[in-house]
């Protein structure tokens, strides 16, 4: 990673945390991902070799920019869904910061609406760190975008453990799909869509 990059995470890193720590309001909270997540997101990205990536839950952009760092070998894409224009104006200037931009393509609008718009195995690789008691419900729209062999990695599965438990349970009772919990960062919900 170079250096113009890893300086602007860890701005971000302290910005995040400075800002969440005065507000309890969560619209104007970052809740970005740890860096230990980014760099385990962007592992995953490139050992999968994922080129198509969608990020549910975009904020001020710090988890996009990691994953837009991983597919750049690759000439991948990043495509980020953000409902709130305070966040997504933040995020967009984050991108053209770190030179990023253009492998970014940051979507304004309610996931429910970006899912109806996307065909059909659209993406090897989704992050969802978003409404948490939306994914029940976007469970469907996940497993018909995302390719066989491709990943659906959700943040939160052990920080946020009793709110993701309905989901999780959904996850495994579906055929086709194996999942694994790890502990990095807030702890990462890995899901492989087998076939």
């Amino acid at each position: 990673m170079d250096e113009k990059l890893g300086a602007l995470l860890r701005e971000l890193e302290q910005f995040g945390a400075e800002n969440d720590a005065h507000t309890d309001e969560r619209k104007t909270r970052m809740l970005n991902i740890t860096p230990e997540t980014g760099a385990f997101l962007a592992l995953l990205v490139r050992a999968t070799k994922a080129r198509r990536i969608l990020e549910i839950g975009t904020s001020n952009g710090y988890s996009t920019l990691w994953l837009a760092y991983a597919v750049q070998p690759v000439g991948g894409h990043v495509d980020t869904v953000e409902h709130s224009p305070f966040k997504a104006e933040s995020a967009r200037r984050n991108f053209e910061r770190a030179g990023l931009a253009p492998l970014i393509h940051l979507n304004l609008i309610e996931a429910d609406r970006f899912f109806e718009e996307q065909s059909n195995r659209s993406y090897d690789f989704v992050f969802l760190d978003s409404d948490r008691d939306e994914y029940v419900r976007w469970w469907a729209a996940l497993r018909r975008i995302v390719t066989p062999g491709g990943l659906i990695v959700v943040d939160n599965a052990v920080s946020h453990a009793d709110e993701l438990q309905e989901f999780i349970d959904l996850v495994r009772s579906s055929p086709g799909y194996m999942t694994s919990i790890n502990p990095v960062g807030k702890g990462e919900l890995i899901i492989l869509k087998e076939s």
